[in-house]
């Protein structure tokens, strides 16, 4: 095997959560380029139908189900439909989330938090349940975090913060259990600044301020700088990595 043919993902199939909009559209799109087939799960039915479109695009097969992660029956249904769709899971990219509100600690309504939990950390172990039970050795699951897991933008987001750390922690102890009974990898990405709905309302000059404070590479992240690594981490170019925690961040976590 060349060295370029590592990170090819022909006769794969990826599960892609979170795959209505934003990152979760380029990671779709992204394994498709890739080689492999892909199935995504959203809640958002509509713009699953869109993303669906652009993966088979790419002539790859495309599954979509309205998924909601919290739901454990749900993260078994789309399990399940891929493997009746394509008879094989061999990668998990858990990306469902979203950055809830902002509210001091004092004042944050139980069910909030609680949402930011459930979300991040229950509905992607969820998921990762229902997608291991089906694959075999050889696996890669890859869960979404942010740098907000290990640092603080000063906002008042405990939440969020919270769910994303908790899933730190847990992919390292996936990653130990499955290496040895599943033959499994598990690894993590901790994202810095990227396009999503909340920075669409950050104005040019508070953009210029957010770089030059934080971000050393000069720049926001595009969809394709996370989508890549997505790739790496799914192929076998990454066959001897596990319980890896990967900033793809600008260089924000050296500051």
């Amino acid at each position: 095997m060349g060295i370029l043919d590592r990170f090819a993902l022909d006769g794969k199939v990826a599960i892609v959560t979170g795959a209505s909009s934003g990152l979760g559209v380029a990671v779709a799109v992204a394994m498709a380029q890739a080689g492999a087939d892909v199935a995504i799960g959203a809640r958002r039915k509509e713009k699953l139908a869109q993303t669906k479109e652009l993966v088979e695009a790419t002539g790859r097969r495309c599954l979509a189900v309205q998924t909601d992660i919290t739901s454990v029956e749900q993260c078994q249904a789309l399990a399940d439909r891929t493997m009746e769709e394509f008879e094989r899971i061999d990668i998990l990219v858990n990306n469902a989330g979203v950055g809830g509100e902002y509210h001091k600690a004092t004042e944050d309504p139980p069910e909030h938090f609680r949402s930011m939990i459930d979300l991040h950390i229950n509905g992607n172990y969820w998921m990762t349940q229902a997608a291991a039970r089906a694959m075999k050795p050889g696996g890669s699951i890859i869960n979404i975090s942010s740098v907000m897991a290990l640092t603080t933008a000063k906002m008042p987001a405990a939440g969020y913060s919270a769910g994303k750390a908790g899933l730190l922690g847990m992919t390292r102890d996936l990653a130990a259990q499955f290496g040895v009974d599943l033959g499994i990898r598990v690894n993590a990405l901790v994202l810095g600044v990227f396009p999503s709905e909340q920075t669409a309302n950050y104005s040019e000059n508070y953009k210029r301020a957010v770089i030059k404070a934080k971000i050393p590479a000069g720049r926001f992240g595009e969809p394709e700088d996370m989508a890549a690594t997505c790739v790496f981490l799914a192929s076998d170019a990454s066959s001897y990595i596990t319980g890896v925690t990967l900033p793809v961040d600008g260089g924000v976590l050296i500051n």
